[in-house]
């Protein structure tokens, strides 16, 4: 997948944080180019996604540091793909909807926020920067088995 010019939000697994834009992220390549938005860098910046923890792609750089983001869906959308709970290895969870791309085998996937006001687009998530991945599912089944618990 080719990028137009997306504003990114890069986060390193050692806490660094690149803003700026790029065009040429594929998730089937090991680096990309980052264009920073502070400029003073001058140039371009390589980044290697095996050190990130995800690229958030944004609606706007600085965000809405009071906004709490909900970390549930909105009642009666019908987002496709899998519904995902993700946490990272510093605590932080993301829930959204990943398409049929999810495969932990890959170096990572796509989600898109559950919640409509996020500042995030969608995010890619980088597998080596994951505690864990829970599907979620709209309700739980009663327990119908014949063999349930008494």
């Amino acid at each position: 997948m080719k990028w137009s010019r997306s504003k990114i939000v890069a986060r390193c697994t050692n806490g660094t944080v690149i803003k700026g834009f790029t065009q040429d992220f594929s998730p089937n390549k090991d680096r990309f180019h980052v264009v920073p938005v502070d400029k003073r860098s001058g140039g371009t910046i390589e980044v290697f996604v095996s050190r990130l923890k995800a690229i958030f792609v944004v609606r706007d750089f600085n965000g809405n540091p009071q906004y709490k983001e909900g970390k549930t869906f909105v009642k009666g959308e019908n987002s496709s793909g899998l519904r995902l709970e993700v946490t990272f290895n510093d605590g932080e969870v993301i829930v959204g909807s990943a398409l049929l791309g999810y495969n932990p085998k890959r170096q990572g996937f796509f989600i898109f926020p559950a919640d409509p006001m996020s500042n995030n687009a969608r995010v890619f998530v980088v597998f080596v920067a994951v505690k864990s991945v829970r599907q979620l599912f709209d309700h739980i089944l009663e327990d119908t088995s014949p063999c349930k618990e008494a």
